[in-house]
């Protein structure tokens, strides 16, 4: 014990106390901790409410209102879709985790035809359940879809669609054929310049002023495919800046092989450059997910909408019920975002092993 404690001491004298300066950092860090983190422990665990599902266990409006989010759980997660047709989300969330858990296993055999599934069969899969009308299924219109349910909806089908044209568009602007390079650069400069919101709203007043007035268009659908065009331009520059770090040898030793350049590049290049992009996909990744959250200035509801339309009811209107909403919000994001940087760091790893052996 008394080994363990002078342990303790030296380590706090040589990284917290070990110099004047650090000194000062330390007790200033250990201040501002303290004015922060009691109030903020008070706020969520002493002085908040736990039980109950109503307003009326909430008495003081200040505290953090937990019963807010345990009465309103199922908004947050599947919007305004239908209770009695919520299996049907739940059975797509379900066949899509377990169809990627084969891509999580080092050594399964046939990932290829399992990541074929999930890019072509799983979307056609998805829509039918969800959307229904068919197969004695009801039919649940879009603008019902909402909560955590259309956040997990618009980046699984945003990254899905996008990941494929960035690798073409970035394939394209380092083209030997001047049109195609000068279309792909084109492209990805005019999108990449053009603000989220602007883009957002051309796909949704301003697209269906130049189409016939009996073509309908979905308008999730057309907000999902102007994040696609977004998205692609962002990934086509990380995935073109990894091409460009392929040494020049292994073109040569591929054109060598006597390999067409289709093959070269899915067969060589590819495998080498979407690791060191991995790092640029994943970041941009985690930023759509984030910024499904302004699918709410064009009336659709994801979990951030659905928090603030559910704190918006005048039964539960309080302070300290929209700062639980907005908290319940910001942990669910960042479970999910750190979960995917935690993962793309392993794959980076197991990449770096691959080329040390």
């Amino acid at each position: 014990m008394l080994a363990d404690l002078r342990v303790c001491l030296r380590w706090a004298r040589v990284n917290l106390f070990s110099s004047p300066f650090n000194t000062l950092l330390t007790l200033a860090s250990a201040c501002l901790v303290i004015m922060v983190g009691i109030p903020l422990v008070n706020w969520l665990v002493i002085d908040a409410y736990w039980s109950g599902t109503t307003p009326a266990d909430c008495p003081d409006k200040t505290a953090a209102c937990w019963p807010f989010i345990r009465a309103r759980f199922d908004q947050f997660m599947y919007g305004l879709y239908p209770e009695a047709e919520r299996w049907r989300v739940n059975l797509g969330l379900g066949l899509i985790i377990l169809s990627a858990l084969p891509l999580f296993i080092p050594r399964f055999p046939g990932k290829r035809w399992v990541v074929v599934f999930l890019i072509v069969a799983y979307p056609l899969i998805g829509a039918g359940l969800f959307l229904g009308g068919h197969m004695g299924l009801a039919y649940i219109e879009t603008g019902k879809w909402g909560g955590f349910f259309l956040t997990l909806v618009t980046a699984v089908f945003v990254l899905s669609t996008s990941l494929p044209i960035a690798v073409l568009l970035a394939l394209g602007r380092r083209s030997s054929i001047p049109l195609i390079r000068v279309c792909c650069a084109t492209w990805i400069e005019l999108w990449r310049s053009v603000p989220a919101l602007v883009v957002l709203f051309v796909a949704i007043i301003m697209f269906p002023l130049f189409m016939p007035q009996e073509l309908d268009i979905d308008k999730l659908l057309r907000a999902l495919l102007a994040l696609t065009i977004l998205m692609s331009c962002y990934m086509a520059e990380a995935i073109r800046g990894a091409l460009q770090s392929i040494p020049k040898g292994q073109y040569e030793a591929a054109e060598a092989l006597g390999l067409g350049y289709w093959r070269r590049t899915s067969l060589v290049i590819l495998p080498q450059a979407i690791p060191v992009a991995l790092p640029q996909i994943t970041s941009n990744f985690i930023g759509l997910f984030k910024e499904t959250t302004v699918l709410l200035i064009i009336g659709l509801f994801d979990l951030l909408g659905m928090v603030q339309s559910a704190a918006s009811d005048p039964s539960w209107l309080s302070p300290g019920v929209s700062a639980t909403g907005y908290l319940f919000a910001a942990l669910f994001f960042w479970l999910f975002c750190f979960s995917l940087s935690r993962y793309s760091a392993w794959l980076e790893r197991r990449s770096s092993l691959y080329k040390l052996q």
